[in-house]
């Protein structure tokens, strides 16, 4: 009977030394990784025993997988608390990483129904007039959020006027706009479609889905719908000793 040992001693040791490459930083964030049978010619091993090698690596967060695009380092992760609402560039900036925006869709519309369910707008959102948004986040070039928005222009009127092909909405509302109420929904979703395109993703790749919803009394402000990419995210919450669950 032939013994696993040797097969296994192999996957440690490699396992250990791309490992140590990442941690030590030879491996940049964003570096790609050779193809996998010229790291499995390189290691002497078989591309079973590295597929496992990378598998492991990129379930422990060092690595990301894209099919048909490669393996790379993965880039440190963004953290948003989850009572607040953060600016995207920021996030970014907080990595040490350059943050771009590319404004993929601007119209002035009413919204359809289809458009209404992925929102998850609410009831009183009426049916009037509202800037529809959709673009796309990059942090040093790679897709960092995909974020579609609708913005009502009963409450915010100067918004018509504005093209956000260089300044991200959620920027400009913040320094424009103050709203009194705001409500985060975060789901876990399989991107799909479109979505998946714009954020270089296998359709059925993991996702962290945060639908917002911002209130300026008593008119709704907007609602956003932001996809990020589930190795890029985590959220944080902070509590203190004594306060209510």
């Amino acid at each position: 009977m032939t013994s696993a040992r040797p097969q296994a001693t192999h996957h440690a040791r490699i396992l250990e030394d791309l490992r140590r490459r990442i941690l030590d930083g030879r491996w940049a964030p964003g570096h790609q990784l050779d193809k996998e049978i010229d790291l499995a010619e390189a290691h002497g091993v078989s591309r079973m025993t590295m597929n496992k090698v990378l598998t492991q690596l990129a379930q422990e967060g060092y690595l990301v997988r894209r099919r048909r695009g490669g393996t790379f380092v993965a880039q440190p992760r963004a953290q948003s608390a989850v009572m607040e609402i953060n600016d995207i560039g920021a996030e970014v900036a907080a990595l040490g990483l350059t943050h771009d925006w590319t404004l993929l869709r601007r119209e002035i519309t009413r919204l359809g129904a289809a458009e209404r369910a992925l929102l998850d707008m609410p009831a009183d959102a009426g049916t009037g007039d509202v800037l529809f948004l959709q673009g796309l986040h990059s942090a040093q070039g790679a897709p960092f959020c995909l974020e579609t928005r609708a913005i009502n222009l009963a409450a915010v009127p100067a918004a018509r006027d504005m093209a956000f092909d260089a300044t991200p909405p959620g920027t400009w509302l913040t320094q424009t706009k103050p709203w009194t109420a705001a409500r985060n929904t975060l789901r876990a979703i399989g991107v799909e479609g479109a979505e998946a395109r714009h954020l270089g993703l296998p359709v059925g790749a993991a996702c962290l889905l945060i639908l917002r919803k911002t209130r300026s009394e008593p008119d709704w402000v907007t609602c956003v719908r932001l996809v990020y990419p589930g190795e890029a995210h985590q959220l944080v919450a902070e509590f203190e000793p004594g306060r209510a669950s």
